[in-house]
């Protein structure tokens, strides 16, 4: 049996827990988890195979054993650390943001100064941030959560399954907004307006009444905070959802089990280390995962460009897209049953490790 170690000491928690969902039932491969406190307190998984690490243990805790693959789930920091394993081993890459990993080392050092400054100085003196690039060189081979993203530099890694398909059965029509609630990667000043457009609509004596909730479903930071509080205060027909704290798992589970369509204004740009990234184009929403875990529609901007079929374009009239939408079957399960997805990774795997 092929051995691998998944290294995640940084952050990205829920791609880990998608790669152990998708993993456990797996008779080819051995796989264990290298997770920093932080990660391993954010997944639902507890066995044996499952070691506290950080960047100061992850080296001697890879020597005790052989590995045919090592897998590391996110270079954000820790880089010469990672440079060293990817030396020593075959590894592999995940990568969250395409322009970051092409970005010269005399942007970086501009960069340091343009916020974070403390924490970003510690990179560059202790954790080795101008030798980023040669991790992603060193790598046997760099891999993307999104097929949009694929190129003859990345491939694809297919983790994210359908895992609950029930249609669900709301008397009001509940539209949910996964992720934290914050301005820098989506566009809530547009959400807020939208929303008070139907409410408006409700004055009108032609408009249908639709009794409608919209859930936004993640931790609202202070600023966003203030203007949900405001706004609910506003509305007298649209019902409003937000939480000011971080949303456990289960609850968010059971929220996105719920929705009748997911909503995901996400922002054309967003940056990271102050580098400009494009979702779709140099970064991956973690909103194509939602959609394809919890077996929903979801409604992107116009100027998102996708070709995956359960991704819709806004449209103007969202409240009745919305209606449409809740009652619009997609067979999820076709294409991403648990089965199919596995064997594909599976087939992947093997191939990162020919020699």
């Amino acid at each position: 049996m092929k051995r691998i170690a998944y290294i995640e000491i940084d952050t990205h928690a829920e791609i880990a827990q998608s790669f152990m969902d998708i993993m456990n039932e797996t008779g080819s491969f051995s796989v264990d988890y290298y997770f920093s406190k932080r990660v391993k307190d954010h997944v639902a998984e507890n066995g044996e195979n499952i070691f506290l690490s950080d960047s100061s243990m992850i080296l001697d805790q890879l020597t005790l054993k052989k590995y045919d693959l090592v897998l590391i789930g996110t270079v954000h920091r820790y880089f010469n650390t990672f440079f060293t394993i990817a030396e020593k081993y075959n590894t592999a890459v995940i990568v969250h943001n395409i322009n970051f990993i092409r970005t010269s080392n005399f942007s970086l050092l501009k960069s340091i100064f343009k916020k974070d400054r403390i924490y970003r100085l510690k990179l560059l003196w202790k954790e080795g941030l101008l030798g980023s690039s040669k991790i992603y060189r060193k790598a046997r081979k760099l891999l993307v959560l999104d097929e949009a993203l694929i190129s003859e530099c990345f491939s694809f890694l297919p983790i994210f399954y359908t895992k609950y398909s029930e249609k669900a059965q709301n008397e009001i029509l509940t539209v949910v907004i996964p992720g934290g609630v914050s301005q820098k990667r989506r566009d809530y000043k547009k959400v807020f307006s939208e929303i008070k457009k139907i409410e408006d609509l409700y004055h009108h004596p032609d408009f249908k009444k639709v009794l409608i909730e919209f859930v936004f479903l993640g931790k609202a930071d202070h600023a966003v905070l203030k203007q949900l509080t405001d706004l609910q205060h506003s509305l007298q027909h649209v019902n409003i959802t937000y939480f000011s704290e971080r949303v456990p798992p289960e609850n968010f589970e059971n929220w996105m089990r719920k929705a009748d369509v997911l909503w995901c204004p996400i922002q054309e740009e967003t940056e990271f280390f102050s580098q400009k990234e494009i979702y779709g184009k140099t970064k991956m929403t973690g909103n194509i995962g939602d959609s394809i875990k919890f077996g929903k529609l979801a409604v992107f901007p116009k100027n998102y460009q996708s070709s995956l079929d359960f991704i819709l374009p806004e449209q103007s009239d969202l409240t009745q897209q919305f209606e449409e939408l809740k009652d619009l079957k997609f067979d999820f399960q076709k294409e991403y049953n648990k089965k199919a997805v596995r064997q594909k990774l599976e087939n992947l795997l093997n191939s990162l490790m020919a020699t």
